[in-house]
């Protein structure tokens, strides 16, 4: 009898961890509307407000496929280490900013 209370606490434990090892976990989901806030103040100076990109600076299309191809990661890695010669890095954003700004530019997509 022992034994088995032992083995059900020990069950009910591994069970309860479990549960909240996955609500814990569970990624958060991106703000669209304050990623579009922070491309605003960080991106639409050269990208344009639109994000289409501005001629005359020969700046990258974000709804264009080339941009929207690219993986969550990679876009992340551009947008916090920059793209040389002239994309900036953004160290300052924190992961979750990065995970809105992408969010925003993946709403872009044509």
């Amino acid at each position: 009898m022992k034994t088995k209370m032992n083995q059900l606490r020990t069950v009910t434990l591994v069970v309860a961890i479990f549960t909240g090892t996955c609500l814990l976990s569970a990624p958060a989901k991106a703000d669209t509307a304050a990623g579009e806030a922070t491309f605003k103040a960080k991106c639409a100076g050269c990208h344009g407000a639109d994000g289409k990109g501005k001629e005359a600076m020969k700046t990258t299309d974000m709804a264009a496929a080339d941009v929207q191809k690219l993986s969550d990661a990679d876009l992340s890695k551009i947008i916090s280490e920059g793209k040389s010669p002239r994309m900036p890095a953004y160290k300052t954003l924190t992961p979750e900013q990065v995970k809105d700004l992408v969010s925003y530019i993946r709403s872009l997509k044509k």
